[in-house]
């Protein structure tokens, strides 16, 4: 018996970073089966352009692409907002295809009438603006202390019996440069999003889900961030003129795996790609 779908009118999802070791793509599809959106903002690093390799693109993966792909097709409106991780697609900015719109930023009018201003937020970043070369060091830094974190965790649970925990957060709080920097990225958006009279700010990029009030002199502001597929398995959900923050619930993984795995194991990449040709094509048409 199939679960009902959550509806959902507006999705926001970012930094999924397909094509990286790090990436939850079966935590993921799990989610996206879940919802029933009406309108879906992909706000950038979706797939992880920067560290993309032929040698790792697990089926779990396409399957994400497809499910994203399959939503289109049935004109659900998706906005991709392009981040510094798929950054090459930034020269496709303007480009509609069916119910797919490829930008830099958009701003979504709600119910109520409210504005929500809605970008990646790179270009918040100095090391982004002046040394590229160090954030793709660093993205590829950040990776491996994924992988050492996940035979951390094996170990951790199937030997001493104990929970998970994330090293890259515990550094990320631990450094207070780190806790420096998302503050000043928060307060920045936070600042021009109130002096273009904007009711809320959604960003994604740093890997913090948030939602919390932000003022200044001028007024004040709603700050939103989606979080991650990569540490935080987060989301932001629009549902009745409220935002909230999915999480993925961790009692759910058990049905999960088995849910996934066995719709995993159906196609292989050749068929799934065949499979999205024809929807891109039905999409054209």
């Amino acid at each position: 018996m199939k679960k009902q779908k959550r509806q959902i009118d507006i999705l926001v999802i970012s930094d999924i970073h397909l094509g990286t070791f790090g990436c939850h793509a079966k935590e993921l599809l799990h989610y996206l089966k879940s919802v029933k959106p009406k309108v879906v903002v992909l706000n950038g690093d979706i797939i992880d352009i920067w560290q993309f390799s032929k040698t790792y693109w697990p089926n779990s993966h396409m399957k994400v692409i497809k499910h994203l792909i399959n939503w289109m097709g049935k004109g659900i409106k998706t906005y991709y907002v392009t981040g510094n991780h798929d950054e090459m697609l930034r020269r496709f900015e303007g480009l509609k295809m069916g119910s797919l719109s490829i930008v830099n930023k958009v701003v979504i009018t709600l119910a109520d009438g409210k504005k929500a201003w809605i970008f990646h937020g790179d270009v918040f970043d100095v090391t982004m603006q002046h040394s590229k070369w160090l954030a793709k060091l660093g993205s590829v830094g950040y990776d491996i202390l994924i992988l050492i974190n996940r035979f951390f965790n094996f170990i951790s649970e199937k030997v001493f019996h104990k929970g998970k925990l994330s090293l890259s957060k515990k550094i990320k709080e631990s450094v207070k440069s780190a806790v420096s920097f998302i503050n000043d990225f928060e307060q920045t958006t936070a600042d021009i999003g109130i002096s273009n009279k904007f009711d809320f700010v959604i960003c994604g990029h740093i890997h913090h889900p948030e939602i919390r009030e932000i003022s200044n002199s001028e007024g004040h502001i709603t700050y939103l961030n989606s979080g991650d597929w990569v540490e935080n398995l987060s989301a932001l959900e629009y549902v009745d003129g409220d935002w909230s923050i999915y999480r993925f619930n961790e009692a759910d993984k058990a049905e999960m795996i088995q849910e996934i795995e066995e719709e995993i194991s159906e196609l292989t990449n050749d068929q799934l790609f065949d499979n999205m040709l024809q929807e891109f094509n039905m999409m054209r048409q």
